[in-house]
């Protein structure tokens, strides 16, 4: 995936993948109620509902181009930082709390070689909750220039599915698309041993943008 983008390409918007089982019924719901709505003031009723939430999980669903920044580690996902807290095993986790609101795609933090990918089944807490830990999640790990790097995906309340794109023993660009979590929640990376985070809790982050890491 090229770095260099056109501002053309910048400003083009997909769907994301994997977003179909929500889409199609509720584009079509909206589709045929309107349709039907010009005979029917009962079928008018349902229009509008359907037509709003049919615009919504367009809304959600988006997965805008994005000009991938240069840098050692870049954000998985858009969101916030929810926290930053050193690991006993001297690596230090970023968690980027991910709302309804945000781009549901994640991309891939540095380039290299997926090394695996594993889904660990849970629970469906808020992931802003402490408990959220338990919660149903798929466990990243990348075999790149600066070693291991594991980044985890996190279900929530609302979101009960994590899409994976790619499997294991792919090799990755740098904030090229790897995965998808419906409706948000959490995501966590793992900085190696002796990098320092360059974020803060509360700072705003964009997927394949903000550099995570300081020199």
């Amino acid at each position: 995936m090229p770095h260099s983008q056109s501002s053309a390409q910048r400003g083009r918007v997909r769907l994301a993948r994997g977003a179909s089982p929500w889409l199609v019924p509720t584009v079509a719901t909206a589709a045929v109620s309107l349709a039907r709505s010009r005979r029917s003031g009962r079928w008018a009723a349902v229009a509008v509902p359907a037509t709003a939430l049919a615009a919504g999980m367009l809304w959600f669903f988006r997965d805008p181009e994005r000009e991938i920044a240069q840098g050692h580690v870049i954000s998985p996902a858009d969101g916030v930082v929810q926290s930053i807290m050193p690991w006993k095993d001297g690596r230090t986790r970023v968690a980027i709390f991910m709302s309804p609101l945000n781009v549901h795609v994640n991309r891939a933090p540095l380039a290299g070689t997926v090394t695996s990918v594993e889904h660990i089944p849970g629970g469906f807490v808020p992931a802003f909750n402490k408990e959220s830990e338990n919660n149903e999640r798929v466990v990243w790990h990348f075999d790149t220039e600066l070693g291991d790097i594991e980044m985890v995906q996190i279900a929530g309340a609302v979101a009960r599915r994590i899409v994976p794109y790619v499997p294991a023993d792919t090799k990755v660009e740098q904030g090229e698309r790897i995965g998808l979590i419906r409706f948000g929640s959490r995501v966590d990376v793992y900085l190696p041993e002796g990098v320092e985070a360059a974020v803060e809790v509360g700072q705003a982050t964009t997927a394949g943008v903000t550099r995570l890491d300081r020199d």
